[in-house]
């Protein structure tokens, strides 16, 4: 079984923590890894809608 990141940030502070953490760094890379275990651990529907854009074109993010 492989590690996948998005099973853990399931509160609001983790998820804030782990996005600081990850925007500290200043690896782009890193950052969009982050952006995606997030969106995928809340929902990539529920994020594409609260940002108003499909959920087509936030996976090709």
């Amino acid at each position: 079984m492989l590690f996948d990141a998005a099973a853990y940030p399931d509160r609001p502070e983790m998820i804030a923590t782990y996005l600081k953490v990850a925007l500290e760094e200043k690896d782009a890379a890193l950052i969009r890894t982050a952006l995606n275990d997030i969106a995928r651990a809340k929902g990539m529907t529920e994020v594409a809608a609260a940002s108003k854009i499909t959920r087509q074109a936030l996976c090709a993010i």
